[in-house]
């Protein structure tokens, strides 16, 4: 699962580096030690997050001991209605972003970021290449969420898929260094509950705001938005 794990960062970090070269011609010259820098604290989280992933796998395939479930006849398929699908998937969404608000903002704190979360920061502005560059402390605190959540509530195999997927994408794609979705989009009433690249790079500006991972609930109701940025 950690050469799964790799392999998918080095995969969809790679493609939004490569967009952006074509749509950010520039914007990453002269970085390369940086680059170099966020792959390799990258890899190394990835060998930490694949040791949970592993023990979900087994635990799924091996003894069913998991609560994701995948095709008609599976027993938690007929307990769950299809409107749990999407249900399930804003729910892991919204449980994961609560743990990384609260968690990030507490490693925000001096004594905290010096051990766990400054070598996220070193990365100014951060890069495609920068989204799982932590350290192992860090890395450590984010690895066991998801794996621990499928063992308390049901999710489809699928819905869990797309949490995967958007939690890689989202994770890229809030630190390129520019913003890939319509400014029409990301300054909408929708867009004022989502985080992107645009609210993620005032964090990475001011580090004391703008802690969310996915949705901006926590930081609106704990007064920590500060708006957006135009990377």
């Amino acid at each position: 699962m950690t050469a799964i794990v790799g392999l998918r960062y080095l995969a969809t970090s790679g493609i939004f580096a490569w967009i952006t070269g074509r749509m950010r011609p520039g914007l990453y010259h002269g970085r390369t030690r940086q680059i170099r820098s966020e792959i390799g604290w990258s890899l190394a989280s990835c060998a930490i997050y694949g040791i949970p992933s592993g023990v979900v796998a087994w635990g799924w395939q091996a003894h069913g001991w998991t609560r994701i479930y995948g095709d008609a006849g599976h027993a938690n398929a007929a307990t769950h209605p299809l409107w749990w699908m999407p249900v399930s998937l804003f729910l892991y969404l919204f449980l994961h972003d609560t743990w990384f608000y609260w968690t990030h903002r507490w490693m925000h704190r001096p004594r905290v970021f010096r051990l766990m979360h400054a070598v996220h920061h070193a990365s100014r502005p951060p890069t495609a290449w920068a989204a799982m560059s932590f350290h192992p402390l860090e890395a450590l605190s984010g690895a066991f969420v998801i794996p621990v959540l499928v063992f308390l509530i049901p999710i489809h195999v699928a819905m869990l898929a797309m949490v995967l997927t958007i939690m890689t994408v989202m994770g890229i794609a809030n630190h390129m260094g520019w913003e890939m979705f319509p400014r029409r989009l990301v300054e909408s009433r929708f867009g004022h509950w989502l985080i992107t690249a645009s609210h993620h790079h005032r964090h990475h500006e001011n580090y004391r705001c703008n802690y969310g991972l996915y949705f901006r609930f926590w930081d609106h109701l704990c007064g920590t938005d500060r708006g957006l940025s135009r990377p």
